[in-house]
């Protein structure tokens, strides 16, 4: 089986609130992230998956690489929503975090998730690509959301990075099946032969599993996908709860009208940032793309650096605890 260190980059901007991917599409990525870490460790025990986000101030490495997935899911609660992604310096983020990889037999993989609007021009993009393919880096996408804006300009991304067939942009339109389904029978998580990966059923299969994962072959996924589904159900039944007291149909009509109207705010105040975005992007993503390893090195190490306090306060009230 490949061996392999994954980097996975969140998009944790403001577009993640929009819930037209079930139950948001942040949750639906949280979900997304907990199946890709089950899958690459299931694939081969010495696989290493890392966690990292994209938008606010500066990228932000959640989890260095590792192969324990309960340090995953405790991270991903703490992902902050704000700001607008920057894929271009997340990727360059990320890349120096798998240099940093313990076993250098390791081959490097970045799986992007976008469901947001790029901010970066494409040319910018298509040399980040090479960078990327001259490092022996290979780069998956999903992309979702925005795709109908996102789509070209990631597709010749993927070209300029694609070597041997080894990278993947995966483009998920709004309907009714989950990311996860999607990500399942998808070449990103499909086995060389297009099987799915060990322990999970496709979703035309099924296999005979809720949500597609034998709970026996990896009981932490299954519950934290049904613990999903059941905090979606319970927001929703107080919604509803809450729209039926004593509501006529109108008042209905009328929640509903709102809940639409909330999910297009953050597309229209998307379309509206876009170009001004792009604009103030367009004069830094070239110096960006140029001598700037090593101010990406100092904000991966202060991440670090910050990560490893986090472990080590830990530590210490424990050791209170012991001594009490």
């Amino acid at each position: 089986m490949v061996l392999e260190a994954t980097m996975i980059i969140l998009d944790n901007s403001e577009w993640m609130r929009n819930g037209d991917y079930l139950p948001t599409r942040f949750e639906a990525q949280s979900d997304a992230v907990n199946l890709i870490f089950s899958a690459k460790t299931n694939a081969n025990p010495e696989n290493t998956v890392g966690v990292m986000t994209m938008a606010g101030k500066t990228p932000e490495v959640l989890v260095t690489l590792t192969s324990e997935m309960n340090k995953i899911l405790a991270a991903m609660p703490t992902v902050k929503i704000t700001g607008q992604a920057n894929i271009a310096t997340g990727i360059q983020v990320a890349q120096l975090a798998l240099k940093h990889r313990q076993n250098k037999n390791q081959r490097q993989r970045i799986i992007v998730f976008m469901a947001s609007p790029l901010g970066v021009d494409e040319s910018s993009l298509v040399r980040l690509g090479k960078k990327m393919k001259k490092n022996n880096v290979a780069i998956d996408i999903v992309n979702y959301g925005e795709d109908a804006d996102n789509t070209r300009h990631l597709e010749n991304f993927i070209a300029a990075v694609n070597s041997g067939d080894n990278c993947h942009l995966l483009t998920v339109p709004r309907g009714t099946r989950l990311l996860t389904d999607v990500l399942l029978s998808s070449p990103i998580l499909a086995g060389e032969d297009g099987a799915a990966p060990a322990g999970f059923a496709a979703s035309s299969g099924g296999g005979g599993f809720e949500f597609g994962v034998d709970p026996n072959l990896d009981p932490e996924l299954a519950m934290a996908l049904r613990m999903s589904l059941e905090e979606e159900q319970k927001r929703q039944e107080e919604e509803a709860a809450k729209s039926g007291g004593g509501s006529t149909s109108n008042a209905g009509s009328t929640s509903a009208t709102g809940g639409e109207d909330g999910s297009s705010t953050a597309a229209v105040a998307g379309t509206e940032s876009r170009s001004a975005t792009t604009a103030a992007s367009g004069g830094t993503d070239t110096a960006m793309l140029g001598d700037e390893d090593e101010e990406l090195a100092r904000a991966l190490q202060l991440s670090m650096e910050q990560q490893r306090g986090d472990e080590a306060m830990d530590v210490d009230d424990e050791k209170k605890k012991d001594g009490k």
